[in-house]
Order: structure tokens, then C-alpha cells, then sequence
């Protein structure tokens, strides 16, 4: 039995983007109203017992879900925005905590360290160091080098040598960025996993390889994908690393290592098109399910959530 309708809106600075439309689109079959607002030109109204988000000058009605689609460019605006919805009583898909979490590749790290999820080997560099002070701490080459704010790969540096380790270095500090250092795994090969989880499962899962020579399997890169089946222990790890997140809709990044699975990055936005595009399966129609499962918690009534709390 289908739910009753619901108010929802999308927030996204790219309407037409197919993870969007395809979001818009499920919802629209499952008879909801949907709003997709440009989460740059909304703003905040913030005063004693009076929280309100306008949009293009006008103030939004209620909603009974919110859908962030936050880009990483957008990650403090749009988390305000996100935040505000929350303040005001609304139920939101990804929360504004998970989101800024999930983006902070240092925090991120620490929570998946703290709940005892494997990782590659990690440090995070402020002031760039000498290569054997990077060495002494991580052990050996190779190593990966990435900048702090990077996304879909971009910036990221694979050394295997002292010198190419030196001239990444100088790099990095040329540009006055803080990166991190990671243990290349080699025996992944230039593939990993992405996990799609909704609702505390995994759905679906894309293995993820690169371009010939290239060792970055982001299909920002070039890369390619194919429909796979995971153990249990990748899709249990892929779970708890979701859930260390309080994400019950994410893309979670796993290599295969020589010891067993380890999580490379949560991501509390996943795109849809190239998971459904090689897996043949209706995932955005799961998403707005479980957006769906997150309204009814709420026991206001429908239309009554969007009142100050």
C-alpha cells in the first residue's frame, strides 16, 4: 500500500543532472509533489521563534521530506540550508551533521578509525614535511597523495618514487593546500567497489576499474564500471560504514586488499547514473521508498512539519 502523497523538495544546484531527474521523476510515479529548489539562491530566515527558508525571494511552504543533493562546492551553504530544514522540523534524507562529516576527509577517517572499519593506512599533512619525515611515519612507497578539498579524483597524486614524492610535496605546498597521505594498494589493481546503500542495505554495488594507465577508477577519469556481486564481508562493512555516518542513503568506496576489504570514502551524495546504468536497476525509485520510511516517523501531520520547532 502506497503511502499518501507528500510535499517533497529536492535541493540541488542542477535540476537537469540525471541523478536529480531521476529522483524527481520516482517520486512523481509514486505520487508525491516535488520542488526542486537551486540550493544557491535559497535563503535563511532566522530570528526568535521564526525559521524560515525563502527561495527566489519567496517563502517556501511546507514540505514533508527533504531530499540534499549538496555538492561538495556547496557543502557550507548548502548545509545551512539542510540545517535549517531540520530546525524547522522537516525530515531530511542526509543530515546536515553527516553530510559536513562525510566531506571533512579528516574527520571522516577518524569516525571510520573510531568505530574499527579498515582503512588504508592514512595520515594528514598541514605543513608540507620532507619526504623521509612523510616515510618515517607511513613506512614505505608507494604512497597516495591527495588534497584535502579534492573530489572525483581530481588533484590526486600516486608516488613511487623519493623524487616524485619531493616534487608532490612541493606541489601541495605551493598551492598552500593540506593533503593526506595514504598506502597505495597495490593489489586492488586500479579497481574498487562502490556500494549504493538505502535503508541499512546494500542494493546494488559497481566494480569500478581505470583507465589504462591511470590509476584512479573514478568514471569522472575515465574510468569504467560493471555490475558485481560483494561478499558479506564487503556488504557488511559497507553497511557499518554508512551507518557510522547516520547515512541511511550512501555511496560507500571499498578496495579489495590482500587481508579483506577497506572502506576508501563514504560519500553522502552518491550520483545514479552510472550505478543504474550498469546494474539495470530502478535505484532511485528505493531512494524516495526510504524517503518515504523517514516522513512517517515523524507523527505531525502531514503538512504541519515545516513549523519553528
Amino acid at each position: 500500500m502506497r503511502p499518501q502523497p507528500l510535499a517533497l523538495a529536492i535541493l540541488t544546484i542542477e535540476p537537469g543532472c540525471y541523478s536529480s531527474q531521476r529522483l524527481e521523476a520516482a517520486a512523481r510515479a509514486r505520487g508525491h509533489d516535488v520542488q526542486c529548489l537551486d540550493t544557491m539562491v535559497c535563503s535563511l530566515h532566522v530570528q526568535s521563534g521564526d525559521l524560515s527558508v525563502h527561495h527566489r525571494g519567496q517563502c517556501l511552504p511546507s514540505f514533508d521530506a527533504v531530499i540534499p543533493r549538496i555538492g561538495a562546492a556547496m557543502t557550507g551553504h548548502g548545509c545551512a540550508v539542510v540545517h535549517q530544514f531540520e530546525a524547522m522540523g522537516v525530515p531530511v534524507l542526509a543530515r546536515a551533521e553527516a553530510i559536513m562529516a562525510s566531506r571533512d576527509k579528516r574527520r571522516a577517517h577518524q569516525l571510520l578509525a573510531s568505530a574499527g572499519l579498515p582503512m588504508p593506512r592514512t595520515a594528514f599533512i598541514c605543513v608540507p614535511q620532507g619526504p623521509h619525515d612523510i616515510l618515517d611515519m607511513m613506512g614505505s612507497l608507494p604512497l597516495v597523495l591527495k588534497p584535502i578539498q579534492s573530489s572525483q579524483g581530481e588533484g590526486v597524486r600516486l608516488v613511487r618514487t623519493i623524487q616524485a614524492l619531493c616534487e608532490a610535496i612541493e606541489a601541495f605546498g605551493d598551492q598552500q593546500a593540506d593533503f593526506l597521505v595514504q598506502d597505495f594498494v597495490e593489489e586492488a589493481a586500479g579497481e574498487d567497489i562502490r556500494c549504493l546503500v538505502v535503508g541499512g542495505e546494500v542494493v546494488a554495488a559497481m566494480k569500478r576499474r581505470a583507465a589504462p594507465g591511470e590509476f584512479r577508477s573514478n568514471l569522472h577519469q575515465g574510468g569504467t564500471a560493471e555490475a558485481i556481486e560483494i561478499t558479506e564481508a564487503e556488504r557488511q562493512i559497507a553497511r557499518r560504514a554508512a551507518e557510522t555516518f547516520g547515512l541511511s542513503f550512501a555511496g560507500v568506496d571499498l578496495l579489495r586488499g590482500r587481508n579483506g576489504p577497506l572502506v576508501l570514502e563514504v560519500n553522502s551524495s552518491p550520483g545514479l547514473e552510472g550505478i543504474e546504468r550498469c546494474t539495470g536497476q530502478d535505484l532511485a525509485d528505493l531512494v524516495v521508498a526510504e524517503v518515504e520510511r523517514i516522513a512517517a516517523i515523524d507523527s505531525r501531520p502531514l503538512g504541519h512539519r515545516g513549523a519553528a520547532a
